[in-house]
């Protein structure tokens, strides 16, 4: 009975979030159902190969090779961040150690692995295998669903790269691009993080999963390391089914039967590509590391005025007795995104805590809420398995507002002729961005 109702929980909660897309689709009657249910079973099949991949082995082999491939690649994502910690060594310290008795600190143990990995990419992307991994993914998601190569391209890029870089990939065929394309490939972007930010939520959760629950540090990446890998994967048919959910197509797209990629070498060798990524991974460090510095700085002051509000009016007393905390951001926007969580299928008494996470990589970013995350982990805050790794799944995106502007700036320099398109595309991309994610921690809930 537990299990039905938990697999009832998920249906609702897929069929509601189906709802709200229709609810500001600019065409419902346009809607391709057809691909719609393509998009969703393909999702499924992808939580069931890694959630269930070794009892499906049992039964047929081949069928637990995909479980064992992402961990494989989890496992190999954890040696990379080893090596990072080698070359922060050299620089930091005993500061870079990860298990060190200062514990973790942000600085010296989580920027060195972005512009390790950053690095690591641009080679990757020199040597054109990451060209061919993305056009194999792209082909896939052509073939089964019916969209385009541009955007099918553009959304599979965008889990290795990210929304800045993945529109390079088409970068001829933007001006030509439909409406319903463009806004494909900006859902895309925000559904999906970059390879490089990856590593960084790895460690966050990582070191604290590790600590609340006394394992081995490695076990732990592991396990989020094939958490973030299974989002990424997944969020590619959720983006691409949300997308045409809000725009359905109805022209011609100039690349619809064609997946043909635009091969863009950064550096005249290896090792220019490298200092290339290097530079690139240094910029994207000291964004993030200024965003923490800004937004939770801002955080804490809105907090401050919420408290000496709330201590003035007696609401501190009311949210204290019924919530167990003073008036804050983080329990305004979750008192409102907790229905979501519910509906989702977030336990009940978690769920006032992903409404907070939730709204808060909304309103500000990612990374922010990843950290705040981290932190309800390791004071042990949140402990139930489904709703961490529910919540790893649904903040697995750039879907904020903060993203329209990132991407009026990157696509729109590749045609400045669509600014104003990306403009009044932005609100609904993310809306599209968050749904997919939203979607996949959904279908991932189905089957804890």
């Amino acid at each position: 009975m537990e299990l039905l109702l938990k697999y009832l929980n998920g249906l609702f909660g897929v069929l509601f979030l189906i709802a709200l897309a229709l609810l500001f689709s600019n065409n419902r009657k346009r809607v391709n159902w057809i691909m719609i249910l393509k998009a969703l079973g393909l999702q499924i099949l992808f939580a069931i190969l890694i959630n269930k991949g070794e009892d499906l082995g049992k039964l047929f082999a081949p069928l637990g090779w995909f479980k064992k491939g992402i961990e494989g690649i989890g496992y190999g994502v954890v040696m990379l961040l080893h090596y990072s910690e080698e070359g922060a060594k050299f620089v930091f310290g005993s500061l870079a150690v990860s298990n060190a008795p200062t514990g973790f600190l942000f600085a010296f143990q989580v920027l060195p692995a972005v512009i390790f990995f950053a690095a690591l990419m641009s080679i990757l992307y020199y040597l054109g295998i990451m060209q061919r991994v993305v056009q194999a993914m792209a082909w896939v998601f052509s073939k089964i669903l019916g969209t385009s190569g541009a955007e099918s391209l553009s959304c599979s890029g965008s889990v290795f790269v990210g929304q800045s870089e993945a529109p390079l990939l088409i970068r001829p065929f933007i001006p030509k691009l439909t409406k319903s394309e463009l806004l494909t490939i900006m859902v895309g972007g925000m559904a999906t993080i970059a390879g490089s930010v990856m590593a960084a939520y790895i460690q966050f959760l990582g070191s604290a999963y590790a600590k609340a629950m006394n394992l081995p540090l490695e076990t732990a990446n592991v396990k989020f390391a094939t958490y973030l890998l299974g989002a990424s994967i997944m969020a590619v048919p959720a983006g691409l089914m949300f997308s045409k959910i809000l725009y359905p197509e109805t022209e011609e797209p100039v690349t619809k039967d064609t997946v043909k990629i635009e091969i863009e070498r950064h550096g005249a060798n290896v090792i220019e590509a490298a200092a290339v990524g290097v530079n690139d991974g240094i910029k994207i460090a000291v964004a993030i590391a200024g965003m923490l510095i800004a937004f939770l700085a801002l955080i804490a002051m809105l907090n401050s005025i919420l408290w000496n509000v709330g201590n003035f009016t007696g609401l501190n007393a009311i949210t204290q007795s019924y919530f167990h905390k003073p008036l804050s951001f983080e329990l305004l926007i979750g008192l409102v995104l907790q229905f979501v969580g519910m509906a989702i299928g977030i336990p009940w008494q978690d769920a006032l805590n992903f409404g907070s996470l939730y709204g808060t990589k909304v309103v500000l970013n990612e990374f922010v809420a990843y950290s705040n995350l981290m932190n309800l982990i390791s004071n042990k805050i949140i402990l139930n398995d489904k709703t961490i790794l529910m919540a790893t799944y649904a903040l697995c995106g750039f879907a904020n507002f903060s993203s329209i502007a990132i991407q009026m700036g990157c696509i729109g320099q590749l045609a400045p002729e669509r600014r104003s398109e990306i403009a009044k595309f932005g609100l609904k991309a993310v809306l599209g961005g968050s749904l997919a994610t939203l979607l996949t921690a959904t279908v991932v809930g189905m089957l804890f």
